[in-house]
């Protein structure tokens, strides 16, 4: 008997017998979903394929390790890559716009999450979107970790050479960098859209292809759009003329989420069945949800032998979205066995963190019943449920909040208040899943005794608010220095607002309004004399009670400028979201503001860009004529 527990397999309530080895039949993909096609019956010992442990048992884990990076092969037939699109497909949601610095920040959560590829960019979007990507490969492309690990930096394209050319610029400093291209395959896209027969669109995609092998990019990716819809026919014919040009792996996205399950899951093994030099590249999906099912989708595709996954953190993206990282992770996690023995490398104990930094710079919010990262999934509120999670946890949970970095219960027994100190808040936030150090403490620890002399005890939800209010923010190119309004019932509404610039200095302005958030902004808008529009504002409490901590969010739009061109060729109006938290609710309003302010005002500036010639793809001398 053997109870063991992996990285990379869920920490589920029940235990499993290790047995030397289980026969798993690799037969042509049917409905079940769990049917992989191969010729040959594939055997895999089981305490390889998913070793789960009771919650009560602390046995010591067993490292499954990431096969060696190959862009057009996988050592491991069960070794899945994850291919994050945040950064690209996310911030093609409205109002999802993030800066430079943001989007660096998030790219090294996603190499701390073990992300096989980051999808860094569209470059050719704008010079912001490209000065983003190519930080992005200079800092976190380079960055390789104990155990040789270092993510692919990905740019997309589309099938054009000033497309393909500013992608390669901007990737070709990571160590592994990728470029991604793309063209409409489906009869209503190439006929509406294109206005381009099949034999034009094969024959852009093949030179674009070999266009970017040419620039010395060993890693080239390519995806028809709305492969979903197209016919399987021209499918094979332009995927088997892509191979021989030059491509290592193939993307079949859905792109308008038209597919069910097992009609995705079908495709895949078509493709795989019927496609010349298939077995000489790595098959992707791409799945948005625009029917709730991308997940499902997903995960049909990689049991029919799609080994590389496109998702993104929160599910965010065009429309309704794309497959949601943290679900196609975990189920891969939690139900490998049942997947004919499937795993990843990513470690799951940065999933919460990632989830809740994505949200806050994107400013879109996770909904409370959202899997695997909402903030009822791990909530029992029903008599019967909270009575069988008092007698065995495994009742009502299939997975540990612990294993994707949730902490909720403190058994210390800690009450934080206005006397507590700067060990006990470090140490909470510590059980939180947060780790902060010298000037990070210090401007967390001072929020806090602000609030704790308002409240009589702050609770973990306070400090996750106050926490998001401080590490989630962009940089300050102002910050709110004080606050003094006046309203009712009995005349107009006055605000009095002090700004502190980036310099330090000091400048205060003075406005009237129709209410005290309204005469708030204008006096801010008098300091930073940048014209915008407000879009949305909301405000929500964070706990129960008339000394909750207000949290508020704002989008607003810049009106001068502010553009960037879309994946589809569409120019865009960037907006840019903001948060704020306090006890106040105008200070609060005030605050989230300013961080709509600060996003906007750092959208077009420049990320620090020092690249090592020795860590980096290309020469110095390559790096020098691109820095001229």
């Amino acid at each position: 008997m053997a109870t063991l527990s992996s990285p990379n397999f869920c920490s589920t309530r029940t235990t499993t017998t290790t047995k030397p080895l289980i026969p798993i039949p690799k037969t042509p993909f049917t409905t079940t979903l769990l049917s992989l096609p191969s010729p040959t019956p594939t055997f895999f010992p089981l305490s390889t394929i998913t070793l789960c442990h009771s919650s009560t048992t602390n046995a010591a884990a067993i490292h499954r390790h990431r096969p060696d990076y190959t862009p057009n092969h996988i050592a491991d037939p069960n070794y899945v890559r994850i291919f994050d699109t945040t950064l690209r497909d996310g911030e093609q949601s409205p109002g999802a716009s993030m800066t430079p610095n943001q989007k660096l920040h998030i790219a090294k959560t996603l190499a701390r999450l073990g992300v096989d590829v980051i999808e860094a960019g569209f470059p050719a979007a704008s010079t912001a979107d490209f000065d983003a990507v190519k930080a992005i490969a200079i800092e976190v492309g380079n960055a390789v970790d104990w155990e040789g690990y270092v993510p692919v930096i990905c740019g997309l394209s589309r099938c054009n050479k000033a497309d393909i050319d500013a992608a390669w610029e901007a990737v070709k400093h990571a160590k592994r960098p990728r470029v991604h291209t793309f063209i409409a395959t489906s009869e209503i896209h190439m006929k509406h859209k294109l206005n381009k027969s099949r034999d034009e669109v094969v024959e852009i995609a093949r030179s674009m292809v070999k266009y970017a092998r040419s620039l010395g990019c060993e890693d080239v990716e390519f995806s028809p759009e709305d492969a979903g819809r197209s016919d399987r026919e021209f499918l094979y014919h332009i995927l088997g003329e892509i191979i021989k040009a030059g491509a290592t792996t193939l993307n079949i996205p859905d792109t308008v989420g038209y597919t069910v399950p097992s009609e995705f899951g079908q495709l895949i093994a078509d493709i795989k069945a019927n496609t010349p030099g298939i077995e000489n590249v790595i098959i992707s999906t791409h799945c948005q949800n625009d029917l709730g099912l991308s997940t499902a989708n997903t995960v049909a595709g990689a049991c029919a032998g799609a080994r590389q996954l496109e998702v993104t953190i929160n599910g965010i993206g065009e429309r309704a979205g794309n497959a949601s990282l943290e679900e196609v992770v975990m189920t891969l996690k939690c139900r490998g066995q049942s997947l004919g023995g499937l795993y990843t490398g990513i470690r799951t104990e940065h999933i919460v963190k990632a989830s809740k930094m994505v949200a806050e710079y994107t400013g879109l919010l996770v909904q409370p019943h959202k899997a695997i990262v909402g903030a009822n999934a791990f909530k029992h509120e029903s008599g019967i449920h909270q009575h069988g999670m008092l007698k065995h946890k495994g009742t009502y949970e299939i997975i540990s909040p612990e294993d994707i970095g949730l902490q909720r219960a403190d058994e210390s027994g800690l009450v934080l208040g206005k006397l507590s100190g700067r060990h006990a808040l470090k140490k909470r936030l510590e059980q939180l899943g947060y780790y902060f150090e010298g000037k990070e403490l210090d401007d967390i620890f001072w929020r806090f005794k602000s609030i704790a002399e308002k409240k009589k005890h702050v609770l973990d939800e306070d400090l996750e608010a106050l926490v998001v209010d401080e590490l989630f923010q962009p940089d300050s190119v102002w910050s709110l220095g004080c606050l003094q309004v006046t309203c009712g019932t009995l005349g107009l509404s006055t605000a009095t607002v002090k700004l502190i610039d980036a310099a330090g200095k000091e400048h205060v302005a003075c406005s009237v309004g129709t209410g005290p958030v309204d005469s708030a902004y204008k006096a801010v808008d008098q300091i930073v004399k940048v014209p915008v529009t407000l879009l949305e504002y909301s405000l929500s409490a964070v706990t129960e009670g008339i000394d909750a901590i207000a949290t508020t969010r704002v989008l607003i739009r810049g009106d001068n400028g502010f553009t960037s061109t879309h994946a589809t060729g569409e120019t865009i109006q960037r907006t840019f979201s903001g948060s704020g938290s306090e006890v106040d609710v105008v200070v609060s309003s005030v605050r989230a503001y300013v961080s709509a302010l600060n996003k906007l005002l750092g959208y077009k500036r420049k990320p620090s860009q020092e690249v090592s010639a020795e860590n980096s793809h290309v020469s110095a001398s390559i790096n020098s004529a691109a820095s001229n």
